[in-house]
């Protein structure tokens, strides 16, 4: 049990929930119980269980996401997944409504696809990069925003751009979190982006996405107000990339789990406390 509690990764999830939020903030009105339980069943039940199903897979014996020393893995693994992964798709049909049950199921099998020795979309670098980033960004901004406001006539840029956003910003980190794992990747005969974009490669990419981000959050708040107060809390970040990157510069092996974490929590706190900062200031 410890071993699958684990390897659910869990305070993962903190990692995607400014798109939950940002989606929030950009909703006048809220229906409060559906968006209860849209939280739950992504954060709680939805990405867990693609983290499960990941590792009964992988197996991997080198560090993973929020794992340095990741536990051996067992049929209860994958089981537990597919548990996780019905009770979604019950609850979502039965507490949301079709359209966001749609989503999971679009979204559960994708995440599958990326892992399943079958398919195994992993070994292809920019399908599973484009393929990730855009169900994990955009479509779920879109499911979040459409299933608690009702509204799927996504006809407007204040709600498109946000979406395409939260695509751009991990077409950024993506490839980051893969920058440590390349020579196991290699030996499963996985080509990730990080290792067709090479180490220095990958934080180059992660520069110019998080520029176009910049470029998107400009015109999307109005407020320009807002817009500095992004720049603010996203100083320590764009900081902490910068003192990594030149520390790569000089010996790739900086390239490693520790900072790879250190980044991934130091931005989904600062994204997560803007957007609960927005999500207060709107409402």
């Amino acid at each position: 049990m410890k071993n699958i509690i684990l390897h659910l990764r869990l305070p993962f999830s903190l990692f995607l929930l400014p798109i939950y939020l940002f989606a929030l903030s950009q909703i006048a009105i809220i229906d409060n119980v559906k968006a209860w339980w849209v939280f739950f069943i992504l954060h709680l039940l939805v990405f867990p269980s693609s983290n499960a199903y990941n590792s009964y897979h992988d197996k991997d014996e080198g560090s993973i996401g929020l794992l340095e020393n990741p536990p051996p893995v067992s049929k209860s693994l994958l089981v537990t997944a597919n548990v996780m992964d019905v009770l979604a798709i019950i609850l979502g049909f039965w507490f949301v409504d079709q359209l966001f049950t749609l989503y999971l199921l679009t979204y559960i099998l994708v995440s599958r696809a990326y892992s399943s020795p079958l398919i195994r979309l992993k070994k292809y670098p920019i399908v599973s990069w484009l393929v990730v980033c855009v169900f994990q960004g955009a479509l779920t901004y879109l499911a979040v925003y459409g299933s608690i406001t009702q509204n799927m006539l996504f006809n407007s840029y204040h709600i498109v751009l946000p979406a395409l956003i939260c695509t751009t910003n991990l077409l950024a980190i993506y490839p980051l979190t893969q920058v440590y794992q390349q020579t196991e990747d290699a030996a499963r005969g996985d080509l990730t982006m990080s290792r067709l974009l090479g180490i220095r490669g990958t934080f180059v990419n992660a520069f110019v996405w998080l520029g176009l981000s910049g470029v998107g959050y400009w015109f999307v708040f109005e407020d320009k107000t807002q817009f500095v107060v992004l720049g603010l809390l996203l100083f320590p970040v764009i900081s902490f990339l910068s003192i990594w990157v030149v520390q790569v510069w000089k010996d790739e092996r900086q390239a490693n789990f520790k900072m790879t974490m250190w980044l991934n929590v130091l931005a989904s706190l600062c994204l997560n406390i803007f957007f609960g900062i927005l999500y207060f200031v709107n409402h």
